[in-house]
């Protein structure tokens, strides 16, 4: 049997573990790029970034209270802007969740490849079959994705905060390896400013939490804490788990290793397993990071058939309350990204995650401003301090964030980026005429505060 209704699973805890874990990327294979962008400074830029991103943090929280629905910056931005700004802002929306799953299969080839030899032909079936596997427990009770996300989470911040711990009292860290090779900052302002924009998008994940509101099982105006703990909890981690690996060799060498934990440990002689502990925890990273972006890509497209902006049966779940046709085309994009991101696809996803990660930022700052002026009257069960200066913050540093991205993204992301702009456009035209031929849909749909009960929102 199936139906049209989320099921309400999920806890203040599976949520935090959920949004924190999604945020918390796969530095097993990505910290070679953080050290060739701004060497050992890339310590300090995540703590600024996640104070920077605290506007934006706050605008998402005093919408998801408001209008506590899955369709998200779609309802937010249509009733601010219209449907057509709110269709546009939603594309943005689910490229910044569904390029992260076939991200994340390949840091797991990554991981898969210390312990098991793999030929590079192998890379993209083995990312696919990666995905394929999760789309298949996709599909069973979110409750599932609730407790693994607990069980992974913080087993990935013990072990992680383990190495760590080893690699600062292992005699072998020096703060020679940072001051006596160009400093914390290495690149200058260049490294800083590309930094303090591309590495973004290791806090993209926040946004996706008022996704899932309508699984929550939670008063909406707590979810302020969930998006300001997917902030900070990561924030502290880069910090520690940075600063460790910059002090056992040069910027520039780390900058050269495909796993730089593993070949640190191997090339000073330290216990091999803290190596194996390095890598469960990569793998736990990603995996976290997997489920958490699947389950939003999956919702948004959930949402934008509640708003009539896709056809219903993104929005028929299964038996377990599961949205199988969502997660069915999460399953296509995922496959369509392993086989087009190529051998440089951490830059790549980086860069055009970053830039339609700020559009969206910049959209929900805005819709937050109008919204205000333009429905005061509306119940604000969180209301965000600091009124218009602390939304045009968030503006500021979206935009920051769009500049410094689109620097680092190379002709051929322009043009991967552009097809996805216009397949938007494509789909859009497409559910014009779609709607035309079933007047029951012909209509355009704005959920307010007063479609709560409907939803039977908490």
């Amino acid at each position: 049997m199936s139906g049209s209704s989320l099921k309400r699973n999920l806890s203040f805890m599976s949520m935090i573990a959920i949004a924190s874990g999604a945020v918390i990327g796969g530095w097993l294979a990505e910290a070679p790029y953080w050290f060739s962008v701004t060497g050992a400074g890339a310590a300090l830029v995540f703590p600024i970034l996640a104070v920077l991103l605290i506007p934006v943090g706050l605008a998402f929280s005093e919408l998801t209270a408001m209008l506590p629905y899955s369709s998200a910056v779609d309802v937010w931005t249509t009733n601010a802007l219209g449907h057509k700004a709110g269709w546009a802002t939603q594309w943005m929306m689910f490229l910044v969740q569904v390029v992260e799953p076939p991200m994340m299969a390949f840091i797991f080839l990554t991981a898969f490849r210390h312990f098991v030899p793999l030929d590079p032909s192998m890379d993209i079936p083995v990312a696919i079959g990666i995905v394929v596997v999760w789309y298949v427990l996709s599909n069973f009770d979110i409750k599932l994705t609730g407790n693994l996300a607990n069980v992974f989470f913080f087993s990935m911040i013990g072990i992680s905060l383990i190495v760590a711990f080893s690699f600062f009292t292992s005699g072998s860290w020096k703060l020679s390896n940072i001051t006596g090779h160009g400093g914390f900052f290495p690149m200058g302002f260049q490294g800083i400013f590309m930094a303090m924009a591309v590495f973004a998008l290791k806090f993209i994940g926040f946004e996706m939490t008022p996704t899932m509101i309508e699984e929550t099982n939670f008063p909406a105006k707590r979810m302020n804490r969930i998006i300001l703990s997917a902030l900070f909890v990561p924030a502290l981690l880069y910090f520690i788990v940075v600063l460790a690996m910059a002090g056992l060799a040069p910027h520039g060498e780390i900058a050269g290793m495909k796993m730089p934990e593993p070949e640190l440990i191997a090339k000073l002689g330290l216990p091999g397993i803290l190596a194996i502990l390095a890598i469960i925890a990569g793998i736990l990273h990603a995996f976290t990071t997997l489920m958490g972006f699947w389950v939003a890509s999956a919702r948004v497209l959930y949402g934008s058939a509640q708003l009539n902006q896709l056809p219903h049966w993104f929005m028929k779940t299964n038996r377990y309350g599961q949205p199988h046709i969502s997660n069915l085309a999460v399953l296509f994009f995922s496959i369509f990204f392993c086989l087009f991101t190529g051998d440089n696809w951490v830059v790549y996803i980086y860069a055009v995650s970053c830039i339609t990660a700020g559009i969206v930022y910049f959209m929900c700052c805005l819709d937050a401003m109008i919204l205000r002026r333009k429905h005061p009257e509306w119940e604000r069960p969180y209301r965000a301090p600091g009124g218009d200066l602390l939304f045009i913050a968030g503006m500021a540093i979206s935009v920051w964030i769009i500049i410094g991205s689109s620097l680092s993204l190379n002709l051929g992301g322009y043009v991967s980026l552009i097809i996805y702009c216009l397949i938007g456009v494509g789909v859009y035209l497409f559910m014009q005429s779609y709607r035309k031929k079933h007047p029951e849909l012909d209509v355009n749909i704005s959920l307010t505060p007063a479609d709560k009960e409907r939803f039977h929102t908490l």
